[in-house]
């Protein structure tokens, strides 16, 4: 049995280190540079699991495409709610992202590139449903560039690849946002990461937390294993941040918080096809976002995406959902097993009685021949080849689970973040919308977990996002003007790299 190495102190540990961990760490970087941060990865690389471009972490998610955040209601009306809320969380992140760039913390833009988003249906209610939705979300200056499209010579124009041996006998129409974003974020993360290291943070690659176990003077102590050596070693922390993704539930439980019991977690894969051939990229130039299939999850809604991807352009289409007992895709297939409690189980009971259709959907996808996953493929582009598609597999999301008391529990699709009441330790669960609202979300975490410092932080906090407390829907004036200086700085950004 390999020794324990004597205990080291840190100010503040971050577990994984993925786009969560590495926001957090700049942000807290900048504004306590005097404070002591170490970041441990079970993995040898910064972004090896979901915040990894291929392994989910997708592009820019802003609500602009994502008809799941735009739901019909009983009369008939769309409610544009979350969608609001989701790209206002955006909006953060691209300031905070501009003020790195035009800061020195990020050195190279090319992370993020413009690219529009766009919703596709097909049939004529659909098609009713998407000129409805447009016209909800037209008079929200987030929203105000949104297009409706039910012309097919413009389709045709703007979208070649879909368009060809197209039938246009059944309605098609697109929502058409020309100002979306493809983000990197795995480039993103490694920048941030590297900044942090630069001005004095350690990173422990290849070792994973063990256990953890609270202190009589409420610091936190890690129990630490390399991967490779086996070598054992404790680190002594203020505050924890539990950014690892599908890992965050089974630590946040070893910490024995009262704050996660009830909560679960169900894993769910995807499977991606993907092309580099340059005339397919080339007729492609949008991500486009389709109805979500009956039964299945918000995440899986198909989308034909272009991606850039380490300076490379890619289309990806997808998801296929897979399915795997691991939380994360280098996990084991003990995670769902080992993450059962007995305050959980009713939990997993609940959700198990009345997602029937869920299991239903995944059961079907599982089932998927590759020519049925390029079947489904033609419904975007219908003359789609075989030979020009490969399938990739992507990472594992773990959607959260969370108590019901008239159900036993629910499926929550949402980024949820919990926390002890002390503040001394905080997780993010759940994938969706995930990395976009990074920013927004390691912002909540500094809300909830340091109050005492918070009002402290505000003007420093106020220059890296400008609109900081302000909703941008309600005040288009300074929504303009931000959007304005970050389409400036990061266009500069990455013609300076």
């Amino acid at each position: 049995m390999s020794s324990v190495a004597e205990t080291a102190r840190t100010d503040v540990a971050l577990v994984g280190a993925g786009i969560m961990s590495a926001t957090l760490g700049a942000l807290l970087r900048r504004l306590q540079p005097d404070w002591s941060i170490t970041v441990i990865e079970r993995l040898d690389a910064v972004a090896a699991e979901s915040s990894s471009p291929w392994n989910n972490a997708g592009t820019g998610h802003s609500a602009l495409c994502e008809l799941n955040y735009t739901p019909q209601n009983a009369d008939g009306s769309i409610d544009i709610t979350k969608a609001v809320r989701i790209n206002e969380q955006f909006q953060v992140s691209r300031q905070f992202w501009a003020y790195a760039v035009e800061n020195g913390i990020l050195t190279d833009a090319g992370f993020v590139s413009p690219i529009p988003h766009v919703s596709f249906v097909r049939g004529a209610h659909r098609v009713d449903y998407l000129r409805r939705r447009q016209q909800a979300l037209a008079a929200n200056p987030l929203f105000a560039g949104t297009e409706l499209i039910d012309d097919a010579d413009e389709f045709v124009r703007r979208l070649p690849l879909m368009a060809a041996g197209r039938d246009w006998s059944e309605p098609t129409a697109l929502n058409w946002a020309p100002h979306g974003t493809d983000v990197d974020f795995g480039a993103l993360s490694r920048q941030l990461v590297g900044y942090c290291v630069r001005h004095g943070a350690t990173a422990l690659f290849g070792h994973e937390v063990r256990n953890l176990t609270r202190d009589s003077d409420g610091r936190w102590t890690l129990l630490i294993g390399n991967r490779r050596t086996g070598v054992k070693r404790r680190l002594n922390a203020r505050f924890v941040f539990v950014g690892a993704g599908g890992d965050a539930l089974p630590l946040l439980q070893k910490s024995g918080i009262e704050e996660v019991r009830g909560f679960a977690g169900f894993p769910i894969g995807g499977r991606f096809l993907r092309a580099d051939n340059p005339a397919l990229v080339a007729a492609h130039r949008a991500k486009v976002y389709g109805m979500p299939a009956p039964g299945a999850p918000p995440l899986g809604a198909l989308h034909l995406d272009l991606r850039f991807v380490n300076g490379k352009s890619w289309l990806v289409f997808g998801p296929y959902a897979g399915w795997s007992p691991k939380f994360l895709k280098h996990g084991r297939v003990t995670d769902l097993p080992r993450s059962i409690k007995p305050h959980n189980l009713a939990s997993m009971v609940g959700v198990g009685v009345t997602q029937l259709t869920l299991l239903s959907y995944l059961i079907g996808q599982l089932r998927l021949s590759e020519p049925d996953r390029l079947h489904v493929l033609r419904e975007f582009a219908p003359r789609a080849a075989d030979a020009d598609w490969e399938l990739t597999v992507a990472g594992q999301r773990v959607q959260v689970i969370r108590r019901d008391k008239r159900r036993g529990g629910v499926l929550d699709f949402n980024t949820t973040l919990v926390g002890a009441a002390d503040g001394s330790i905080a997780g993010l669960l759940g994938g969706s919308p995930g990395a976009s609202t990074s920013v927004a979300a390691m912002l909540d975490v500094l809300r909830m977990c340091f109050p005492d410092r918070y009002r402290s932080w505000l003007p420093a906090l106020k220059e890296m996002v400008p609109s900081l407390g302000v909703e941008l829907s309600r005040e288009p004036g300074l929504y303009d003007e931000v959007w304005a200086w970050g389409s400036k700085v990061l266009q500069l950004g990455m013609v300076r790299s």
